[in-house]
């Protein structure tokens, strides 16, 4: 069971990685989900959606839960019956799960040359800050999309969009952490954010 990392943010918080390497069948095989569940894993159309779906109820267990200890709001945001706060991504062969006391968002990505292309669609205030054209452009770009996506998963308020309304302080790649803050409806909110990097991949979490 290839449980890849875990740590503590802080005493009332923890992270698992999964990196996903088992096939689907072998993912499958041990755990049980809710009808609802199996319905849902068995529509996906990408093998690598199913797999990283199955890794999460895998990383549920980690923490000693199972997929009936998991509901989504109207908004789709994933809580957990024992009113402890939970944030899930699951990104190509890499999958995560933060728990917290607290309200908390998670997010990997693969670091990807495309994100290059689309940067204008969740950038705007960074683009102060940013070098096009030096070599940790890619990782940055990253960094900034995950902290963003970490956050929107955190407020889970449709409306909010990456580019208008989340903005990340500029930033050193060794230093694992930044700040960012949402502008949202005339009111300011300011969270500590963090991130990681393995293997090509990014990991940003945000705590409270």
């Amino acid at each position: 069971m290839p449980l890849y990392k875990t740590f503590n943010p802080n005493s009332q918080t923890t992270v698992k990685i999964w990196k996903i390497t088992e096939s689907y069948d072998d993912l499958m095989r041990p755990i049980s989900l809710r009808p609802e569940s199996l319905e849902r894993v068995l529509g996906m159309k990408s093998e690598i959606h199913q797999r990283g779906f199955l890794s999460v109820r895998h990383l549920l267990a980690e923490f000693g839960y199972t997929d009936t200890d998991l509901f989504y709001d109207a908004n789709g945001k994933p809580h957990l019956k024992d009113g402890k706060y939970i944030s899930i991504t699951h990104s190509f062969t890499f999958s995560a799960i933060i728990i917290s006391e607290h309200e908390v968002g998670i997010d990997i990505e693969m670091q990807r040359e495309k994100i290059k292309i689309i940067a204008h669609k969740f950038v705007d205030y960074e683009f102060y800050y940013l070098n096009k054209s030096a070599e940790d452009y890619i990782k940055k770009l990253t960094v900034i999309w995950g902290i963003k996506e970490s956050l929107y998963k955190l407020f889970a308020t449709p409306g909010m969009l990456f580019r208008e309304h989340f903005l990340v302080v500029p930033f050193m790649l060794e230093d694992g952490e930044t700040i960012a803050w949402i502008d949202y409806e005339h009111k300011k909110y300011r969270y500590n954010t963090y991130f990681l990097e393995f293997e090509g991949f990014t990991c940003a979490y945000v705590t409270t």
